[in-house]
């Protein structure tokens, strides 16, 4: 399947884009999306937390992916 993925704030630096399509297997889990990004941009491994949104809600890692979700990479926020 391929997924339309979003990027924001750093993520969005080191995939060097706002939208990415990335192929995964039918059947691919929130966990297995984060490895496999992890393995295409290394530098995402330096983030210290790396949430992924699916459909607009915080993606547990054992979610399946559809190729008609929503996803979006939600990096570490900081501020004061």
């Amino acid at each position: 399947m391929t997924l339309e993925i979003m990027a924001f704030g750093i993520t969005k630096d080191i995939v060097g884009k706002t939208l990415i399509n990335f192929d995964l297997p039918d059947g691919s889990s929130v966990k297995e999306l984060k490895e496999k990004l992890t393995e295409r941009y290394p530098e995402m491994e330096a983030l210290t937390s790396l949430l992924i949104a699916v459909n607009e809600e915080y993606g547990d890692e054992t979610h399946i992916l559809n190729e008609r979700d929503e996803i979006a990479l939600i990096p570490p926020v900081s501020g004061g």
